[in-house]
């Protein structure tokens, strides 16, 4: 489960798509594969010194393909180069995905995160997630992610913000968990500048990182397929039910309700309607 920003959290859980649903709950955990793809096994970067840990990432990255041609390509509303997202996610971004070289600030359900993987590995593209020990393969697998695309650092030592700096060198989106810590404004710039330099996302979460150009927010208004009264808690579950939150410097803030549904082993996105806010955020 990702950590939920403070920032704007208690509007999100009130927002209603239409009128007469039910407020949103917490989100839900995920299930677990069995098997969770690693930079190495063997070498848990906890145990090695800084310099050993920078030689390492870099020894690694080297050994990374290229870049896929289809993931670096695509371009954006405005011209600019961007990371695909889930399409009824698509209307809440002004470039229609993820700007290459930005920051993103993410918290909610853990299926926004499993969506963005999915759609930037299955478009050919290379992901890293750095600090999420059990993150959901399974599920993400389920909404289409390449999992051979997908580097793990699960256990990144005392550093996790070095890590990901090494990181962006090779990777079209690098997911970073702060495990609540705040990262200073002067670091958080540098990695930013980094991001931008190298034309890598970087998407943080689960700690304070200012500068942020587009935050996403996603929390869960219901489920269906699990049954009510005396069957309450039992049955499968078919979807689930999302408000999706976009707000950035640049843009108004905007939400979308949808549906992550289950079929025949796959899971689709599915849009039910996008809201845009009267108020512009300030810049």
């Amino acid at each position: 489960m990702l950590a939920s920003s403070p920032r704007g959290a208690e509007n999100l859980k009130n927002q209603r798509c239409v009128p007469g649903e039910q407020p949103m709950t917490e989100p839900a955990r995920l299930s677990v594969s069995p098997a969770r793809p690693r930079i190495d096994e063997s070498a848990p970067l906890a145990g090695l010194t800084r310099q050993q840990r920078l030689e390492y990432l870099r020894r690694r990255m080297a050994a990374v393909p290229a870049r896929g041609e289809a993931a670096d390509g695509r371009e954006g509303a405005g011209g600019e180069r961007v990371l695909p997202v889930p399409g009824p996610l698509a209307a809440l971004l002004p470039r229609g995905g993820l700007t290459r070289g930005s920051v993103v600030a993410l918290s909610g359900a853990t299926s926004l995160l499993l969506g963005l993987l999915a759609s930037v590995t299955s478009d050919g593209g290379h992901a890293a997630v750095i600090g999420f020990p059990r993150l959901g393969l399974l599920a993400a697998a389920e909404m289409g992610a390449e999992l051979r695309r997908l580097a793990f650092v699960p256990n990144p030592g005392p550093d996790p913000v070095e890590v990901a700096a090494v990181l962006l060198d090779g990777m079209d989106l690098v997911v970073l968990g702060l495990g609540g810590v705040s990262v200073p404004p002067s670091r958080a710039r540098a990695v930013v500048a980094r991001a931008r330099s190298k034309q890598s996302t970087l998407i943080v979460t689960g700690g304070e990182w200012g500068g942020a150009e587009v935050r996403l927010e996603a929390r869960v208004r219901g489920y269906d397929g699990v049954g009510c009264g005396p069957e309450a808690g039992r049955g499968r579950l078919r979807s689930v039910r999302l408000a999706v939150r976009a707000q950035g410097r640049s843009f108004q803030s905007r939400t979308a309700c949808l549906d992550v549904r289950s079929t025949r082993g796959r899971v689709e996105w599915v849009p039910e309607a996008v809201a845009f806010a009267p108020e512009t955020v300030a810049r």
